[in-house]
């Protein structure tokens, strides 16, 4: 599992030093990405855009929708004995009972991954806050089996330094 961890600092030379010291290391940690005024935008740290965790945990909830939407539809075409697709004959009305029910999954899917909120979008939240006070961002990613230079980090002074989850 890799691990990573945003550094917010308030000073600019502090935060090239302590990119240029970590980027030394050997074995190489994995990706160190600064970010602010002068630097990549946030748009450049997929982790730290809550519009991709949103997209993939709709992604994530459509695997699971999608087939039990269509078993649920095909379900429930047959244990009502409605006839609203009898045009379709006996083979083709459960199918669209199913095809109705996977479209109900995919569009649930849409709507949980809106509604859920996960404590990574509040961390989010508070770094893109300390962003807008003008504050530097220093995302570090850990390669799988490598820890964090914790001591390094600590050298810099940061402000904060907020643990994201591991993936």
């Amino acid at each position: 599992m890799s691990l990573s961890v945003v550094v917010v600092l308030d000073d600019r030379e502090r935060l090239r030093e302590l990119r240029e010291r970590l980027e030394a290391l050997q074995p190489a940690l994995g990706r160190v990405l600064a970010i602010g005024s002068g630097e990549a935008s946030l748009s450049a740290a997929d982790r730290l855009d809550p519009a991709a965790a949103r997209r993939r945990r709709q992604r994530s909830m459509a695997l699971w929708l999608l087939p039990f939407g269509f078993l649920a539809g095909l379900t429930f075409t047959q244990i009502t004995d409605l006839r609203t697709f009898s045009f379709a004959g006996a083979w083709g009305e459960p199918l669209i009972g199913g095809l109705l029910g996977m479209g109900s999954g995919w569009l649930g899917s849409f709507a949980a991954a809106a509604s859920v909120s996960s404590e990574a979008d509040d961390r989010i939240r508070i770094l893109r806050n300390r962003l807008e006070e003008g504050c530097w961002l220093l995302l570090v990613e850990a390669l799988p089996g490598l820890d964090i230079p914790w001591t390094t980090i600590q050298q810099a002074r940061p402000k904060a330094v907020v643990r994201l989850d591991d993936t």
